[in-house]
């Protein structure tokens, strides 16, 4: 049954005279993290637009509350579900081909027939993930207009984008370098194939052909979003803007940025940043692997014992492990274990001085705003390309797990509880030159991005220019 949260009344000739945005994410944390915080923005920039934001009664649930991580949501933005007809947020990582899926084939009719509920005010425009190939279908059959958000990297969405042009993949995926030169491959250099690889490797490559269609319906939208900062990428940027007949926005990153503001602390939030506060300045490491895949039992065991070795203060996020993992950390002597916190405060607190993360690129764009050098471990996806940009391009980064194991993540080269604690004794040792100088490139990135969201920046005009272009059809 359908659940809605429903705006103050407000008179009906108000209502028809609002822009009515509808957005909807991919079904999973990572995508409807920077969606919401796009639609906030977007809200807090026009208090005409209506946004009515559309996810699972599971997601509902979270969104309301129910996972204690106290998500505010914006007066003008109201929550709207449908049925549960995927797996659950708890079990998808189980199976996450037959999840896939289940979004690409299950979605699609009860969000139709929830549009034809969602008719005062009419809708001026739709925001789609990407990973929702059915979203843009339904919009241009109904004559909506809609943007496509991208979740990943400019630099990923544009080599998924030259892959899928390809028709030779599977030979490209599984063949070796003397195979580079093929003429329908030109476009795709060597670093990016060898990612490509790590990103589609063993049943990885039952959910490629999904993503590449995709990333297929995306030149039918009539914008394109990214959650990203021009300056950061602005090669790529360039590039897709020439390919593109839509305008490309980047518009990151999609942050909650304007709560660090908020100096509102609340348990359990007070206790870990009081245990931050007793820390000297970089002097911890914060650790986070995400919310969606871990590693095997076998490497937890080794990092596990490769971070007590080491001695160095860490906050560790550890969902649904916290209770387990505080008890190898001497119950908060050695290190805090927390089953969640809010990430960005964290990273922008002066006692952190590096972040051990899986290089989501929610979490990578977090660590850059807060210019915070990372320890990349990747374990699938986007989270490749992420670590090789963070440690050969941006330099502020060290990689610490060589061989990612995709989706069968039991697969990958372990790393020893000796390697970690030797690179983390390195990595945060304030008076190591290299360091010092990876956490001042750091600092300079972060003051890029700060610069993009900053009234008249890059990301800041995008923002302006979208909702402008919006706004005509209301």
């Amino acid at each position: 049954m359908n659940s809605e949260i429903p705006l103050p009344s407000e008179t009906s000739g108000r209502s028809r005279r609002r822009c009515h945005v509808v957005a909807v994410p991919y079904p999973g944390r990572g995508h409807i993290n920077p969606m919401l915080n796009l639609c906030k923005l977007l809200c807090s920039k026009n208090p005409n637009l209506l946004v009515t934001f559309v996810i699972t009664e599971e997601w509902l649930r979270i969104l309301s509350g129910g996972d204690g991580n106290g998500t505010t949501i914006h007066s003008n933005i109201r929550l709207a579900s449908i049925p549960n007809v995927i797996p659950s947020e708890l079990i998808r990582g189980s199976d996450f081909p037959a999840f896939y899926d289940a979004v690409m084939t299950k979605m699609e009719s009860p969000f139709d027939q929830l549009l034809d509920r969602l008719s005062d005010p009419p809708v001026t425009v739709m925001i789609s993930d990407t990973e929702l190939r059915w979203a843009v279908r339904i919009s241009n059959r109904r004559n909506i207009p809609v943007a496509t958000l991208c979740t990943v990297p400019a630099r990923v969405f544009s080599l998924f984008h030259r892959f899928a042009c390809v028709q030779n993949r599977d030979q490209l995926l599984d063949d070796g370098n003397e195979h580079l030169h093929d003429h329908s491959i030109v476009a795709i250099s060597p670093p990016e194939v060898a990612d490509l690889r790590a990103i589609f490797r063993g049943d990885d490559r039952k959910i490629m052909n999904l993503t590449l269609e995709c990333i297929s319906w995306v030149p039918k939208a009539q914008y394109l979003l990214v959650n990203s900062v021009h300056e950061l990428e602005h090669e790529v940027f360039n590039s897709l803007r020439s390919e593109f007949r839509c305008p490309v926005y980047p518009i990151g990153p999609a942050i909650p940025f304007s709560q660090l503001d908020n100096d509102t602390v609340t348990k359990p939030a007070a206790d870990y940043f009081q245990w931050l506060d007793s820390h000297p300045e970089g002097s911890v490491l914060y650790v986070s692997l995400g919310s969606f895949l871990s590693v095997s039992k076998r490497q937890m065991e080794e990092i596990v014992a490769g971070l007590r070795e080491s001695s160095v203060p860490l906050l560790w996020v550890a969902r649904g492990e916290s209770d387990r993992l505080q008890e190898s950390f001497g119950g908060g002597e050695k290190g805090m274990v927390v089953a969640w916190c809010d990430q960005l405060k964290v990273l922008n607190h002066g006692s952190v001085g590096g972040f051990w993360t899986h290089c989501g690129w929610n979490s990578t764009l977090e660590a850059v705003y807060g210019g915070v050098p990372m320890l990349t471990f990747p374990l699938i996806f986007d989270q490749v390309p992420n670590s090789r940009v963070i440690v050969e391009k941006w330099r502020i980064g060290w990689r610490l797990k060589r061989d990612p194991g995709g989706l069968g993540i039991d697969d990958g080269e372990l790393v020893t509880r000796g390697e970690i604690c030797e690179v983390v004794k390195r990595f945060m040792d304030g008076e190591n030159s290299e360091v010092r100088e990876m956490r001042k490139r750091a600092k300079e990135l972060g003051q890029i991005c700060r610069q993009a969201i900053a009234e008249g920046g890059s990301s800041d005009r995008n923002l302006d220019d979208f909702i402008s272009d919006v706004s005509k059809a209301c």
